[in-house]
């Protein structure tokens, strides 16, 4: 036996126990930002921004790509290796492109005025990269540019980009190009650029794009002197230090490696003179670190509102990722002085509230908006307040507002389901009688159908109406979040009419296919029509979907559309048969397929909660946890489509929480199946609400029992105001269903 065996095994035992005990306080102590990973949806649909920012800012700066079409929609593709430079304002998640405005390359050699070809990137400022030497985390973005040997960091505040470049001492000479021409599919209109002195440039970006009326005016001052600048009419060299035209831009040079190179870019709606204002107001000195410091702690101060335990460090990298991108947008759109351009192009100065834009509503009215009102609740007045500023400007609610222009994107009129759901849920910082008629106003208007709707009639398939049934559905979901707030404002005939018009869906259902459908002006039914398929011509009625994604679409009302699809047995058979048909595929949204549920498309999202509705929630519980398995993981593909601007992130985190909130405005939500051992919602006034899952793994995905702050309670949903009250919901977890949860009548969500 040898002497020192055991106190040699003790020794290393305690060790180890140590270690064990530091690593776990580390953990502990590790601050959410570290979960983060940005690239995250960078590939596949995701079309997430990648970049530096900070949680709701005006300011976007990153990396641009040659623009090669719908999965290049955020300027940044995971798949490329070609960079065109840093822009200083982007889009996150959406389908359509847009923005990468006042676009910024460092480059050395001789001077090139174009970007460059995707097959020839060496005939203009081009540069290769590498992710091997990429860097990303919340609030910075660093990049080596191949071809030059040059180190790119950006950060950012609020409003503005801080640029950091340096440049290899090769002997080689040096630019920096400010191109106005470029932007993200979209044609510049007006572009203007000057040297106002040796430290600083002016001018602004005029454009049509997505956003047909696009303005946005900056400001760029740099550390150093600037010792040679021109200017540069696409190809064309201008006399002086200033330049207007259709294709500006500014080219700052130098005949020797200039080192280090650092600038601040200033953003602004209204003037140049503002987005000098907000550099010196956000950033006034010129520490790199410091600034990404504070974008950290302001990411962190954010991404700290939910506190979850789990073992599973991919699912919390995950949850912590989808946290982050829920907050990209609506984003800032008012200068530092609280100036603003409305979308009737007048200046706005003498404001109460901060002005946003990037409103993708037929998106984030359904999980977005949600979590912000138990996350954010700081910003929603100012939401709010924003939506309403719109109404005056332009004499109608927002449908999808981008940078101060309505591009009427999708169907539906959402931002009154926002509007209503913030009121309900007890914000008071909007006037809510100016509210209301903002809604009643537009709801009672021509556009969209609604003089039809209106009238409790069906949006004809031959009105010249753009997809008249998922149109005609949104509106209902609208007018039943509408009638929620007349009854709390004591308006009854409105609450009676309103509640009326939320179950104009029912006017679409033919019985005999089963199915909402179209109508025609003389009454009979669209004869184009296959319940299966989503592409022209037989899914005109529809946006983005089939007759199969659409006929759950009547949240407001479940329980009648149980009773017209004939009862709940009926109802569940339907709805057990639409997640196991064949994959719907046959559009480019439509993926993250079960049968015909597409969760990479918003309407499908609340589909798997209507369980809930008819009794068996076991099943809720298997599809919510097979979609958080399968649909979202820790890989650049990782979000299955579209992330939208933050909603297909709130449909995860909701989810994963173990509750969704099927009918937003009405306040409840469905209960589902939580992923993690803990999670606590860090309320106002320093409440808090913890889900706690006690025997939670991969297998026990099954609700056995519930308490809520220690009562038995047999729900299968909890109501908002229990929420904010705080407190703490146990779940008991196990690996089989427990068919008597949620099976009676009087424990499902109405």
């Amino acid at each position: 036996m040898n002497f020192f065996s055991k106190p040699k095994s003790l020794f290393t035992g305690g060790i180890t126990i140590i270690l064990l005990l530091v690593c776990g306080t580390i953990a502990k102590a590790q601050k959410p930002t570290s979960y983060v990973d940005p690239l995250i949806g960078s590939g596949g649909h995701g079309h997430v921004f990648v970049g530096a920012n900070v949680p709701f800012g005006a300011v976007q700066v990153g990396p641009m790509n040659i623009f090669k079409g719908w999965d290049w929609c955020s300027g940044y593709n995971y798949g490329d290796s070609i960079m065109i430079g840093f822009s200083q304002l982007h889009l996150s998640g959406t389908g359509i492109g847009d923005l990468g405005d006042v676009l910024i390359m460092p480059y050395t050699g001789a001077i090139k005025t174009d970007k460059g070809t995707e097959k020839n990137h060496r005939s203009g400022y081009a540069s290769l990269y590498s992710h091997k030497n990429e860097k990303v985390r919340p609030g910075y973005y660093s990049v080596i540019l191949d071809d030059y040997n040059i180190k790119a960091e950006l950060a950012a505040t609020e409003r503005v980009g801080f640029h950091q470049y340096v440049f290899p001492s090769d002997g080689k000479e040096a630019h920096i190009i400010i191109d106005l021409q470029e932007g993200l599919n979209d044609k510049s209109t007006d572009t203007y650029i000057e040297q106002t002195d040796q430290y600083t440039l002016k001018g602004y970006r005029f454009s049509a794009g997505w956003a047909k009326e696009q303005q946005v005016f900056f400001a760029i001052r740099f550390s150093k002197p600037i010792q040679k600048f021109a200017v540069y009419d696409s190809a064309k060299l201008l006399v002086g230090k200033q330049g207007k035209g259709n294709a500006i831009k500014g080219m700052i040079s130098f005949d020797e490696s200039p080192g280090k190179v650092q600038f601040k870019v200033g953003i602004s709606p209204v003037s140049s003179n503002n987005a000098l204002a907000n550099i010196e107001a956000e950033i006034p000195n010129w520490n790199l670190e410091n600034v990404v410091k504070q974008a950290d702690e302001k990411w962190n101060k954010e991404l700290s509102k939910i506190v979850i335990e789990t073992n599973n460090i991919v699912d919390k990298r995950v949850f912590y990722t989808a946290l982050y991108h829920s907050m990209m947008h609506p984003s800032l759109f008012n200068d530092n002085n609280g100036e603003y351009q409305g979308a009737d192009n007048k200046v706005y100065k003498k404001t109460t509230f901060n002005n946003y834009s990037v409103f993708s509503t037929w998106d984030t009215y359904r999980a977005a908006h949600p979590l912000y009102t138990l996350i954010n609740p700081d910003k929603i007045n100012d939401f709010v307040n924003t939506m309403l500023a719109i109404y005056d400007q332009q004499g109608a609610l927002p449908v999808w507002h981008l940078d101060g222009y309505e591009t009427g994107t999708m169907v539906g009129v959402s931002s009154q389901e926002i509007i209503a759901e913030a009121y309900l849920k007890g914000f008071r910082g909007f006037d809510a009688e100016r509210a209301f008629k903002a809604m009643k106003t537009t709801a009672m208007s021509d556009m969209r159908g609604l003089k039809f709707v209106r009238d409790l009639k069906p949006i004809p398939s031959d009105a010249d109406i753009h997809r008249p049934v998922a149109n005609a559905l949104e509106l209902a979901i609208g007018d039943g979040s509408i009638a929620l707030m007349a009854k709390a404002l004591g308006k009854n005939e409105d609450f009676k009419y309103f509640t009326k018009r939320a179950q104009n869906y029912k006017l679409y259902y033919d019985k005999q296919s089963g199915f909402l459908r179209g109508k025609m002006t003389d009454g009979s039914w669209n004869p184009v029509f296959d319940a299966m398929k989503s592409t022209k011509p037989y899914g005109t009625d529809y946006a983005e979907g089939n007759a199969w994604q659409y006929l759950w679409l009547a949240p407001q009302d479940v329980p009648g559309l149980i009773n017209l699809l004939g009862g709940e047995k009926a109802f569940t058979g339907k709805l057990d048969t639409f997640f196991s048909l064949a994959p719907a595929g046959d559009l480019v949204d439509l993926t993250g397929n079960i049968g015909q549920y597409a969760h990479g498309n918003e309407p499908s999202h609340h589909i798997a909660y209507l369980y809930n509705y008819v009794g068996q929630q076991w099943k809720t519980a298997e599809k919510t946890r097979y979609i958080m398995k399968e649909f979202y993981h820790d890989k650049p593909d990782g979000i299955i489509g579209n992330e939208d601007c933050g909603q297909m992130s709130a449909w995860y985190i909701f989810s994963s929480l173990g509750f969704y909130p099927v009918f937003p405005a009405s306040g409840v939500y469905a209960i589902g199946s939580p992923l993690f051992n803990s999670a606590t919602i860090k309320l106002e006034k320093g409440k808090k609400f913890t889900v706690e899952s006690v025997n939670n793994n991969a297998e026990n995905i099954y609700i056995q029992s519930i308490q809520l702050n220690g009562i038995q309670y047999n729900k299968t949903f909890i109501n908002h105001k229990d929420i904010l009250a705080g407190g703490k919901m146990k779940i008991i977890m196990g690996n089989k269903p427990n068919y008597n949860f949620g099976k009676l009548s009087a424990n499902r969500p109405k």
